[in-house]
């Protein structure tokens, strides 16, 4: 496919897990390399553990947060390879999927 916008092709990995684990995937993420992530705190959703709410009082560790972080492929692969053992016993999950970014230094 033609890109007619000059963009960069990049790896956007989404992780959506306890805020308990968060340290866990921080740490990962800078282990592989990442420049930044975006963090949102108290996710609300249905899945298969049941309903979860978001805005939990006094209490962020067992609210959801979900991370989204975009690398070049490499080294999404090596966050992915982390990520899918601690989701093995743990509630969460991972989506990944292709995007283009306009400053890819940024990512580097």
């Amino acid at each position: 496919m033609n890109n007619i916008w000059d963009l960069t092709q990049m790896t956007k990995v989404e992780i959506v897990i306890s805020g308990e684990d968060m340290p866990v995937i921080v740490e990962l993420l800078s282990e592989v390399g990442a420049t930044g992530f975006t963090a949102l705190s108290n996710v609300s959703g249905l899945g298969h553990s049941g309903y979860h709410q978001g805005r939990l009082l006094f209490n962020d560790r067992n609210a959801l947060t979900m991370l989204t972080v975009v690398l070049p492929g490499e080294r999404a692969t090596a966050l992915i390879n982390g990520i899918r053992p601690l989701l093995s016993d743990r509630s969460g999950v991972l989506f990944v999927s292709d995007t283009w970014v306009s400053r890819p230094e940024y990512f580097r």
